[in-house]
């Protein structure tokens, strides 16, 4: 898992692999996973991450609040 944090953006990209893209599906306006031919998880899509990191329906949500709290000291935001 590599994350790529766009300051800028206000937006982070978690890659799961480098598999090809086929598809992503929007969670809402600020989430969005990315998926690969085979139907697996290739990246995330995390935008408006100032306001807090909502993790709900997220694939390896443990995982991701690790590397955003101990990384980048994101807020989760709690729903």
């Amino acid at each position: 898992m590599e994350i790529k944090y766009d300051k800028e953006a206000d937006a982070v990209y978690i890659h799961f692999s480098n598999t090809p893209y086929a598809y992503g599906k929007d969670l809402d306006e600020e989430r969005r996973i990315d998926y690969d031919t085979n139907g697996n998880v290739r990246g995330i899509e995390l935008l408006c991450i100032s306001k807090g990191v909502d993790l709900r329906d997220l694939p390896e949500a443990n995982e991701i609040a690790e590397l955003l709290k101990g990384g980048l000291g994101i807020c989760l935001r709690k729903c």
